[in-house]
């Protein structure tokens, strides 16, 4: 199929909507902070860190409608867009009210746009979500996510050009992903992408040099860096978007600088910028 058909037989699937209830539970935001080896205490009523709602209200399919790639199969609240590659593009996040350790939470999802697009690599579908997160607390979120999806990758493929960081970081976060935090981190945000954690998959039907780190994990450090340069800092809107693949093994580093009333935030990973963000404070 095309991808012009597809989209036209995806357009039912705009203005879709799901609600998904969750709990925030102290174990795995315990967790996620022993993924950036840090032991600071949490307790129930604690805020929840910016973004960390990525870790709840994520799909559970059956083991047997999950796709090749590990995902859920297409064509339940997402749309069977027949393009076989599918990554998490970025989101802007604004965080309205804060989420609470031990807060029920309802996600409230709605399908906003598709657009089909073309690039060097072949043909693209943008696929736009927007997510509102309220909690038991009072607390709300609201996160507009970007989904790419992209066609394989033609045999002997370029890797994305590398482009190096526009400013010199201000503050900066080394961490080094290896295949254990990558497993983790899936495991913390129930993903099941074989990208992850199948190097022979990762490499010989996508494409990639290594296992890929997530990009929400990109994201995290990110605002993490930017907490330990900040602490205490309310972060009210976030957005980012990745530039190119980061894969293991390899160090990054994150990093930040201020710019007014906002600050400039991204990751390095060979020496070129892999990501980058903007982050608001309160």
């Amino acid at each position: 199929m095309t991808t012009a058909l597809d989209v036209s037989a995806c357009a039912p699937w705009i203005g879709r909507t799901e609600e998904s209830e969750d709990l925030v539970t102290l174990h795995a935001v315990r967790g996620m902070r022993a993924i950036f080896d840090d032991d600071a205490p949490f307790k129930e009523g604690d805020l929840l860190p910016p973004a960390w709602h990525w870790m709840f209200n994520n799909p559970v399919a059956r083991q047997s409608q999950l796709g090749r790639d590990g995902h859920p199969k297409r064509g339940g609240f997402l749309p069977p867009i027949e393009l076989p590659r599918r990554m998490w593009a970025g989101s802007e996040v604004t965080f309205e009210a804060p989420i609470r350790v031990g807060d029920r939470i309802r996600r409230a999802s709605r399908i906003e746009s598709l657009t089909p697009k073309s690039g060097s690599t072949g043909s693209l579908v943008f696929l736009v979500v927007r997510h509102e997160i309220t909690s038991s607390s009072g607390g709300r979120t609201v996160d507009l996510q970007r989904v790419v999806y992209r066609e394989d990758p033609a045999p002997g493929a370029p890797q994305p050009k590398a482009e190096p960081a526009k400013h010199a970081a201000e503050f900066s976060m080394r961490m080094e992903p290896d295949p254990v935090m990558l497993f983790r981190f899936s495991a913390l945000t129930f993903n099941g992408h074989r990208i992850h954690y199948d190097e022979p998959y990762a490499k010989t039907v996508e494409g990639y040099r290594g296992l890929v780190v997530h990009g929400p994990l990109l994201a995290l450090a990110m605002l993490e860096n930017l907490r330990r340069h900040q602490p205490g800092a309310e972060v009210r809107q976030f957005s980012f978007t990745p530039r190119r693949p980061v894969t293991t093994p390899g160090a990054i580093v994150a990093c930040g600088r201020r710019d007014g009333a906002a600050w400039d935030l991204w990751t390095e990973f060979e020496g070129a910028a892999a990501s980058v963000a903007r982050a608001t404070l309160a």
